[in-house]
């Protein structure tokens, strides 16, 4: 194999790897408004709220209260 092939091998590994790690979630809100996330919210017990990164690269908090469901997509 040459280098070209090779690296190019690599490449295509390494992007297949990341995108494996992302789930894009939907969060369904009390009020019935749906805000999409690049990845599975964290939740943080000692604040009581859900922290996630939108599809527009905003980091957000939302408290727990407001949320009805949560959703691989």
């Amino acid at each position: 194999m040459t280098q070209r092939t090779i690296a190019a091998l690599m490449l295509a590994l390494g992007l297949a790897t990341l995108a494996g790690c992302a789930s894009p979630t939907v969060i369904t809100l009390n009020d019935g408004r749906e805000i999409q996330a690049v990845d599975t919210p964290t939740f943080d017990k000692a604040s009581g709220f859900y922290e996630f990164k939108q599809l527009d690269g905003k980091e957000t908090r939302i408290n727990k209260d407001q949320v009805r469901t949560v959703k691989d997509l």
